[in-house]
């Protein structure tokens, strides 16, 4: 009998009762795998040979096991391919699986916001990136790391930030997180570690983000928005509670898309720098402008007082899982401590890639592609809104169109309600966000529709705007 089993085909476990005999304890193992769905449906099995040999069985009792599975239904045989489960429904499922899942198949028509348009990942340009960062990468990069990140990654955005959003990095005062909920969730750490903080967020803005901060051990308050953004000035006004942080999206606040206006940034930053307080600068999509010069970082004029945080979430793919914060000094070693214990520190493939991605100014190119057809995206959008059988209902206002991959649909008082468009919306089987989920507190506020261009294809996104055209006049006229 050979002795290669342990070095070559499939692994199985199989607990096997003792108290039968072994070919109907071994039909038992497999048949129980099989329904509790441990093994899935068209997995490969070990060839009979191998299992024997692993087992302590002979190949015979192996094949007798499988012929009788197969005659039962749970596996199938076929000459050359080997011997596999059958692709049979799972016996046993959570009724709630999937029902929170992101990943799980959308509406045709997914103008949901937050999204980029996925399909246009450089897949040949990052391929490019790997072989050379991991043919030039030094045997330390496969072994536990620093937990600011590698240090090829660090270099290369303190380069990029500076020179695209006049971010003042220094690579010793950045740290590479999973992401910016990884980020936001650090900082919300560190700043409760000597007793509950208090961060304010805007009003509104994303749900999930203050849920994240009240886990950290921070508590929440929230600041106003309007048409020149947060409402900043607030922050020390009589009667707005004492905050030790402050979380803002001032080049393209989210969702009503505003800028920062820019007596207001000045106000933040004073108010920053008379309180000792911290900005937290969430520039998720600072590189995607379209009607209007870039504006820089709030970062660049403060840095003494701004965690400025950003991924490529947004502008490679939330695939990634990689993002930054730019550090005051005085936060670097606590934050550097708190990643160091929440999970040591973000893998290290992706971050050589992404630092030969950006030094071979792949990343340039990338972002100056997308930004065209997102632009178009956006134009398209609103052509197609104002188009005939007519223009948007009188009421329906189109915000936050000069930048970012989403505008918002304002919705006239005496019209149709959030509700109301989103049940049109998904009987059309049209995907769209609203404002009702992004405020701190229910009560009489605004209502819009949010709606994102960056998640259909190329193909398909024509026809998505018209269903969403379609929907809002129907709810209209409803």
């Amino acid at each position: 009998m050979s002795n290669s089993w342990p070095t070559s085909g499939i692994d199985l476990h199989l607990e096997l009762d003792p108290a039968t005999g072994r070919r109907a304890a071994l039909e038992q193992a497999l048949r129980a795998a099989i329904q509790t769905g441990r093994l899935a449906p068209h997995a490969r099995l070990p060839a009979s040979r191998n299992l024997a040999a692993e087992l302590g069985m002979s190949r015979g009792t192996v094949r007798a096991a499988y012929d009788q599975l197969i005659a039962e239904g749970y596996l199938t045989a076929r000459q050359g391919s080997g011997t596999a489960v059958a692709g049979l429904p799972q016996r046993h499922t959570d009724s709630t699986a999937g029902r929170h899942d992101p990943a799980s198949p959308g509406p045709r028509h997914d103008l949901r916001p937050g999204r980029p348009d996925v399909s246009a990942f450089p897949t040949a340009a990052w391929l490019r990136s790997t072989r050379r960062a991991l043919s030039s990468a030094a045997a330390d990069a496969y072994t536990y790391d620093d937990p600011r990140g590698r240090i090829e990654l660090r270099t290369a955005l303190a380069e990029y930030l500076g020179r695209t959003r006049g971010v003042l990095a220094h690579p010793d005062l950045i740290v590479i997180t999973n992401g910016y909920v990884q980020a936001l969730a650090l900082l919300s750490r560190v700043l409760s570690e000597t007793g509950t903080a208090t961060i304010a967020t805007e009003d509104p803005g994303v749900a999930f983000h203050r849920e994240v901060i009240r886990r950290n051990g921070s508590a929440v308050v929230p600041l106003a928005v309007d048409e020149h953004g947060a409402r900043t000035d607030l922050l020390d006004a009589p009667g707005f509670p004492a905050v030790d942080a402050v979380e803002v999206t001032p080049a393209h606040q989210h969702p009503t898309g505003h800028t920062l206006d820019p007596q207001r940034r000045r106000a933040l930053i004073g108010w920053a720098r008379s309180s000792g307080a911290l900005i937290i600068e969430n520039d998720y999509d600072g590189e995607f402008r379209y009607d209007r010069q870039p504006i820089g970082a709030i970062q660049g004029t403060a840095p003494d007082h701004v965690a400025y945080v950003g991924t490529v979430s947004k502008a490679l793919s939330p695939a990634l899982r990689l993002g930054w914060i730019v550090l005051p000094h005085h936060l670097l070693e606590p934050l550097i401590e708190a990643k160091r214990h929440n999970d040591r520190h973000t893998e290290t493939i992706g971050q050589l890639t992404l630092a030969d991605f950006i030094a071979c100014h792949a990343y340039d190119r990338h972002i100056r592609a997308g930004r065209l057809r997102y632009q178009r995206r956006r134009d398209l959008l609103l052509a197609r809104l104002h188009a005939q059988p007519g223009p948007l209902p009188t009421g329906f206002s189109v915000h936050g169109i000069a930048a970012g991959l989403h505008v918002l649909i304002s919705l006239p008082p005496e019209g149709p309600t959030e509700q109301q468009v989103l049940h049109t919306a998904t009987a059309n089987d049209v995907g769209v966000g609203h404002l009702g989920d992004r405020w701190h507190a229910p009560g009489d506020h605004p209502q819009g529709i949010i709606v994102g261009y960056g998640t259909p294809s190329e193909r398909t996104y024509p026809a998505a705007v018209d269903a969403l055209a379609h929907v809002l006049r129907i709810t209209h006229r409803a």
